[in-house]
């Protein structure tokens, strides 16, 4: 089975069985994204070095402090080392320095840190985005497009939080608590030992629900994934759903996929609430243990107080690091889920790809095209058959009209010419090339499209022509449109070609919208010419002049139109009837009405008497 159509199968397999998200593994595919930026990571480190350093001083100097500044010197050789004198202003004079030594340099991490995780984050989504773009349709007729949005924005999320926040709070934790617990040895071996001896019982519960909280949290990312797909469907249909008065039953549904989300988030929580509990409650316990161990070596004079001060507050950086590390490594492994969701997007193939070594087209593209014994299958239904043998030519600059009833594979004929799709078996020419010889990018510069439904973007009315063709001046644009019969109506429009026509141009009329449609694939100005239903949404005036733009453009251009027009048929210089993905006849409009056949009855029950 393709990569495409079975994305949504290995999604569903993977929420139960999370064989693969026991580790941080995942998130070595986010190295090759962090590695393009090594001058930002050397300042992050830099300062990282200095940061920790500093936080490892204050200890020290708080010692001084103790024993050679409260009631005289306890340790006299230490303070006369230091040269420290009796004078207590120095010492907080000094650590106040140490104290903003140290908030400078966490600044200075703490921005390198959150722009490289910033920055990694927009080129992830750029090449999430890009890859998108290059994936075959069947990859999105198998995975719905709000999942896909969920894992471009809140999976990122997720990812730059880690990046830009937690690992870097991980690499200084882990600094600060390999120090501290060098430091001391130095200070205490004894004590050091009776904390070291919590390690193992610290780290048990860590690697034990940090693994299950990864789990969770995938689980939590995909259920939030459908119910942004399901709020997606309904909201793009919302027209249908008011129509229909289904407006409750949308709520229940979104209702119950957010409660889903909510439940796993729940499931998440508590397991990192459980594992929070008993590792404070571990290190605590040992804390205390040491403290009462500690006083009593004071008591005996086998330390210092200032000594034990120093060796407490070094603990304390230590453990209060390990129960960091325990909030980090959680998240570390929600980052860990989301980066695997989003290499899974990374690593799905395109179907359609270009060879090793294109053929190339020649300089002018004569618009020969050919379908030998074409047998078709969509991937997402490779049991039903949609073209059966297929054979058909279409000279050079020749006007053909696809005609038949819904399903018959007209539509499926565009897919194959653009290279959308390849034939399950047999092939498709251009100019005698096989299509799977050609570049597609190349291929497709060669065509021009109105599509039923012409999607329009968000952006102005010149930025959608211009679609067409993106080096076209003003000049060309406007004679697009008025090719299109569309420039009287944009004019009218509040700032004429540079009215912002908002997200699926809603404030246009469907004819509107297709007739900027056409204007884009007037101005596009390619050999090839793909019309599908290309005036379904104009009236009959609209129509006509359309017509007369369509006739002119065509000239001289292949031209294939999927209409239901009677015009559009009857100036076809041939007419393919087809059904069930065969042609069944073929000739002008008035062989094919004289042959007394499926065309007839077709345009008897489309058009009546008008034939």
């Amino acid at each position: 089975m393709d990569r495409g159509s079975s994305f949504a199968a290995e999604i569903e397999r993977e929420q139960g069985n999370r064989e693969k998200a026991k580790s941080i593994k995942p998130l070595s595919g986010l190295l090759p994204f962090i590695g393009r930026y090594p001058l930002q990571i050397f300042a992050f480190s830099v300062f990282l070095v200095l940061a920790a350093t500093l936080t490892l001083l204050l200890p020290a100097a708080f010692r001084l402090v103790v024993d050679c500044g409260f009631g005289g010197a306890s340790d006299s050789q230490l303070c006369s080392e230091f040269a420290v004198g009796d004078d207590l202003s120095n010492y907080f004079l000094a650590g106040i320095a140490v104290a903003g030594a140290l908030g400078l340099a966490s600044a200075f991490r703490f921005y390198f840190i959150t722009r490289l995780g910033e920055r990694v984050v927009a080129d992830l989504r750029r090449a999430v985005f890009d890859h998108l773009l290059g994936l075959s349709p069947s990859f999105f007729v198998s995975t719905r497009t709000g999942e896909v949005l969920s894992r471009l924005t809140t999976d990122t999320t997720l990812i730059q939080t880690v990046v830009g926040s937690s690992v870097s709070v991980a690499i200084r934790t882990v600094a600060t608590t390999i120090g501290a617990l060098i430091l001391m040895v130095v200070v205490n071996w004894q004590l050091t030992a009776m904390v070291l001896a919590l390690g193992p019982i610290v780290l048990g519960p860590i690697m034990l629900f940090g693994r299950r909280v990864q789990r969770l949290s995938r689980q939590s990312q995909d259920e939030l994934a459908n119910s942004s797909a399901r709020a997606g469907e309904s909201l793009q249909a919302l027209d249908t759903v008011q129509a229909f008065t289904r407006e409750t039953e949308e709520r229940s549904r979104f209702a119950d996929a957010v409660e889903l989300t909510f439940q796993a988030a729940l499931r998440r929580t508590e397991v990192r609430a459980i594992m929070t509990a008993v590792i404070f409650s571990v290190i605590l316990s040992g804390l205390i243990a040491v403290l009462w161990y500690g006083a009593v070596q004071v008591q005996s004079g086998a330390i210092t107080p200032g000594a034990m001060t120093q060796f407490v507050m070094y603990a304390f950086v230590a453990v209060s690091g390990v129960g960091m590390l325990t909030e980090t490594y959680a998240e570390v492994m929600r980052a860990a889920g989301a980066a695997e969701r989003l290499m899974e997007l990374l690593a799905a193939k395109p179907e359609i790809t270009a060879p090793s070594a294109p053929k190339q087209l020649g300089q002018a593209v004569r618009g020969e095209v050919r379908f030998s014994d074409v047998n078709f299958a969509y991937p997402a239904r490779p049991d039903v058959q949609v073209l059966h043998a297929l054979n058909l030519e279409i000279r050079p600059g020749e006007t053909v009209a696809l005609v038949g009833p819904s399903g018959a594979g007209k539509s499926t004929v565009f897919q194959l010419l653009l290279r959308l799709y390849d034939p399950s078996s047999g092939g498709v020419q251009l100019d005698g090339i096989d299509l799977a010889d050609l570049d597609p990018v190349a291929l497709r510069r060669e065509m021009a499209v109105v599509q039923q439904n012409a999607p329009l973007f968000s952006g102005s009315v010149a930025d959608n022509i211009r679609f067409g063709d993106p080096d076209a001046g003003d000049d060309a644009v406007i004679a697009a449109a008025k090719a299109a019969n569309a420039h009287d109506f944009v004019m009218a429009l509040p700032d004429g070609y540079d009215t912002q026509l908002g997200e699926n141009a809603s404030t246009l009329s469907g004819g509107q919208r297709q007739r900027l449609a056409i204007a884009r694939a007037v101005l596009r100005d390619a050999p090839i010419l793909l019309l599908d239903e290309a005036t379904s949404a104009l009236d009959s005036e609209s129509e006509q002049v359309i017509q007369d733009a369509v006739r002119e453009i065509a000239r001289d251009r292949t031209t294939v139109v999927i209409a239901h027009r009677l015009a559009t048929i009857r100036d076809a210089d041939r007419i393919i009837v087809m059904e069930d993905g065969r042609i069944i006849d073929q000739g002008s409009h008035e062989e094919l009405l004289a042959r007394d056949g499926l065309y007839a009855r077709y345009i008897e029950m489309q058009f009546g008497q008008q034939s």
